[in-house]
């Protein structure tokens, strides 16, 4: 399987946020990461999971 791994900066660059936020995620253990020794690495389909989630639909017209 060729799943891509990011950093920390790399996963905040990728979604337009600042590296305190997926820090913060990531301590509340509100998105899913993996412990390379002492270093996190956050998996894309994890992110893009992470951002569908919080798709909002627009309201439709009355």
């Amino acid at each position: 399987m060729g799943s891509k791994y990011l950093t920390v900066e790399e996963a905040a660059e990728y979604l337009n946020t600042s590296v305190r936020f997926v820090r913060r995620l990531i301590e509340e253990r509100r998105i899913a990461f993996h412990k390379v020794g002492r270093h996190v690495r956050l998996c894309l389909s994890d992110l893009e999971a992470f951002a569908a989630a919080g798709r909002v639909e627009p309201r439709r017209a009355a």
